[in-house]
């Protein structure tokens, strides 16, 4: 299986068109369900290698320059409700434009492993986001990613020239030898300011994986990591999601 994957891998990176591997029709079934629930912000649709897919573009409440590129975890949406949402609408009301992007999907069952052939899809996904921001008169962007979604943001942007100011990473693992999904072996790459957040109840892949991805980031000195206390993987507790939202938004104040 892992030779496998990783011969599937090889072959969408050296192909000079992209092979899309994501599943489209999962793709139109989260925006069958999710587009006409959106009460805050507005669906925007991009593409990228000719691939069509839902964003949701919401305002910053006071007139702003910024902007947060925000990435949804395995198999979700832009919409999904923890984490995801609160970051998309709640950071508006502390002077951001939110652009939350629908990333690469398979199956409901699919393992996290299986996904390292769809990684070539997210830089496209990210350039058309963050062209999408600036045509909106957004000069100063940032990744806010949760879960997958930050491991997807970690091999963006330790492999693409971007204009991206500052990374937020929220329950972020790397546990997989595979470097594609390993965001410790991205991190040593990266060189903007990281923000690597999490719960001390977060899932296990992501607290046995604290202190390399730390070792990972020693070359840069505006590498950070925080620790909400008592919070699980998706924040779901009302107060935690505060802390996260707080943590979040004061450290990007002083790195921004």
């Amino acid at each position: 299986m892992k030779l496998k994957l990783l011969l599937l891998f090889l072959l969408l990176s050296c192909s000079p068109s992209l092979v899309l591997a994501t599943d489209a029709a999962r793709e139109q079934r989260w925006v069958d369900q999710t587009v006409d629930a959106i009460f805050d912000g507005e669906p925007v649709f991009l593409e990228a290698e000719g691939h069509r897919f839902l964003s949701i573009y919401t305002e910053s409440e006071t007139p702003s320059t910024k902007g947060i590129v925000v990435l949804h975890g395995t198999g979700f949406h832009p919409d999904w409700e923890q984490v995801v949402q609160p970051v998309r609408v709640r950071m508006t009301a502390r002077g951001w434009n939110t652009l939350s992007i629908q990333l690469p999907l398979l199956e409901k069952s699919a393992a996290y492993e299986e996904y390292v052939p769809l990684y070539p899809e997210v830089p496209p996904r990210m350039r058309a986001a963050t062209a999408y921001l600036v045509d909106q008169g957004v000069d100063t962007i940032v990744v806010v990613a949760h879960s997958q979604g930050a491991t997807m943001a970690s091999y963006y942007l330790a492999r693409s020239e971007h204009d991206v100011k500052a990374f937020v990473a929220i329950g972020m693992s790397s546990q997989y030898r595979q470097v594609t999904i390993n965001s410790a072996e991205s991190l040593k790459r990266i060189d903007i300011p990281v923000l690597d957040i999490y719960g001390s109840r977060d899932f296990p892949t992501v607290l046995e994986t604290a202190d390399v991805r730390q070792q990972a980031s020693q070359h840069n000195k505006a590498y950070q990591q925080i620790v909400i206390d008592e919070a699980y993987h998706f924040f779901d507790n009302t107060d935690h999601e505060r802390q996260l939202l707080n943590a979040m938004a004061q450290w990007l104040d002083e790195k921004i």
